[in-house]
């Protein structure tokens, strides 16, 4: 769950139909179906649990309004029931969450209540072992972009020069408790100010901006404006970009700069990876095991700016090629999908079951 989510539609086979995935209830009237609505989810309510029919029990993501009662109520449901628990933990810190305790007391309940582990990298493999004494399955990121688009921004690129505008890009959205931009924004403006022909474009949400934006940042907005007029970066004050639009803006960039100072795994850097944008990532968390990037040391308590002017100054040098190929992600998802198959007949047979519907 949430079944909608991109990254829970391409862990299925891109042909075949794969395990039957039961459809996110809409959190006001739980008999029908949620396309986008899905926060928090009905399923994860344990009256949801003990009232549908299912053989696995796959949470991903999307327990943050849950407390460690009521994912300890959950777990006993479905123990109650006999029916298996699968965790693919994608975040060892919560990237929309200041403080880490309370994840930290939500994953206490799941990890070590779970009969089967996933996660992405062998680093956060590596953490859960250390944190909780459990074995987790490694199983890679698939894909974000859908195979077509992908084909068409793989061309493209390979077709533009080396003439042209060097574009790199900071998306600060909605301001995640995860991102500091302001830490690295002088660097950026510094760096790429002494780069020729390149331009630094930074993308916000209109709630960090705008004046009347329930997210709004003053300092930061004021920095941006400011170093705008002054044309040292191009600013776009947007709402969410829907997936074309969002999909077209990163391929129009040539290096996405992440600016986490917390965080575990990716899928704005598997994004870039599925259109070749050139990632500029944090030390922290595991996205360099994700796939190839370029680092800069960043986390909570330590920011270093040579790292990052490095990073960029190699970006625009050697314009390295780090995205992956659409033959490489057809790959990965064939075996994602293997994976996920046996692992539910696995414990499907262990509980005594051989249906394959998961929730």
């Amino acid at each position: 769950m949430p079944e909608n989510h991109v990254y829970v539609r391409h862990l299925s086979p891109e042909l075949g139909p794969g395990p039957m995935r039961l459809p996110d209830p809409d959190p006001d009237s739980p008999d029908r179906s949620a396309v986008s609505k899905w926060w928090p989810p009905v399923m994860l309510r344990p009256a949801w649990v003990a009232e549908h029919e299912f053989d696995v029990y796959h949470v991903q993501f999307g327990f943050d309004a849950c407390s460690p009662e009521q994912l300890s109520e959950l777990v006993a449901v479905l123990r109650d029931r006999g029916k298996p628990l699968v965790y693919t933990v994608h975040d060892l810190r919560n990237p929309h969450h200041e403080s880490r305790a309370l994840h930290d007391e939500q994953l206490d309940v799941l990890v070590p209540a779970a009969d089967a582990l996933v996660t992405l990298t062998p680093g956060a493999a590596d953490e859960i072992l250390r944190r909780w004494g459990r074995i987790s399955r490694v199983v890679p990121h698939p894909h974000v972009v859908d195979l077509r688009t992908m084909a068409v921004a793989l061309d493209c690129r390979g077709r533009r020069g080396r003439s042209t505008t060097f574009r790199v890009g900071l998306h600060v959205k909605s301001l995640r408790a995860s991102m500091d931009p302001m830490r690295i924004l002088p660097t950026l403006v510094d760096t790429v100010r002494e780069l020729p022909g390149a331009v630094l474009q930074v993308n916000a949400h209109r709630d960090v901006l705008d004046e009347d934006g329930a997210r709004r940042d003053a300092r930061l907005a004021g920095y941006l404006r400011s170093r705008a007029a002054a044309d040292e970066l191009e600013l776009l004050v947007h709402d969410f970009l829907p997936d074309a639009a969002l999909w077209s803006y990163l391929s129009s960039l040539d290096v996405s700069v992440l600016p986490y100072r917390f965080g575990t795994h990716s899928g704005w850097l598997e994004a870039c990876r599925d259109l070749g944008t050139t990632v500029v990532a944090p030390t922290c968390g595991y996205f360099a095991e994700q796939g190839p990037v370029l680092s800069y040391v960043h986390d909570e308590s330590t920011y270093d700016a040579e790292s990052l002017r490095e990073a960029l100054v190699t970006a625009y040098r050697d314009r390295p090629r780090f995205g992956a190929s659409i033959e490489t992600r057809r790959r990965e998802r064939r075996e994602i999908a293997e994976t996920h198959e046996v692992l539910y007949r696995s414990l499907t047979a262990r509980a005594g079951g051989d249906a394959c519907a998961s929730a």
